[in-house]
């Protein structure tokens, strides 16, 4: 079964997609969220202007998430961090880093890509499964 997940505590899609999907079947619940921006929820204001802050920003709409399905980052098994300069890994990193235990975190990728949408600094998505 396919369930789509919304929350106001992220940011509302810009476009034909939503923040997220949770996907169950025997029990097992799957979640996949769509890249999260630095977008903040209640203004629309784009938050870009500090590195740390833009990442908190995007792992908080990213929690959100994982709460409407009654997950935290424990849960979370693959993450795709996408960069517009590889010069802020480590960063982004950092902030990243904190809200999972080190010898537990997920499988990941990172990669610098030409342009993010709305040409912010990071943009994460996530794979979380219930246990």
């Amino acid at each position: 079964m396919k369930k789509i997940i919304y929350t106001d505590l992220a940011p509302s899609p810009i476009g034909p997609y939503n923040q997220a999907v949770l996907v169950e079947n025997a029990g097992q619940k799957t979640l996949y969220t769509s890249g999260q921006i630095a977008i903040d929820p209640t203004t629309g204001d784009l938050k870009i202007d500090d590195l740390k802050e833009e990442t908190h920003l995007v792992m908080a709409h990213l929690k959100s998430l994982l709460g409407q399905v009654n997950m935290d980052f424990d849960n979370v098994i693959k993450s795709s961090i996408f960069l517009s300069d590889m010069s802020n890994f480590n960063v982004i990193n950092e902030v990243y880093g904190s809200y999972f235990n080190e010898a537990t975190a997920p499988a990941r990728e990172t990669v610098e890509v030409a342009n993010l949408p709305k040409y912010v600094n990071v943009e994460i998505s996530i794979i979380a499964m219930s246990f």
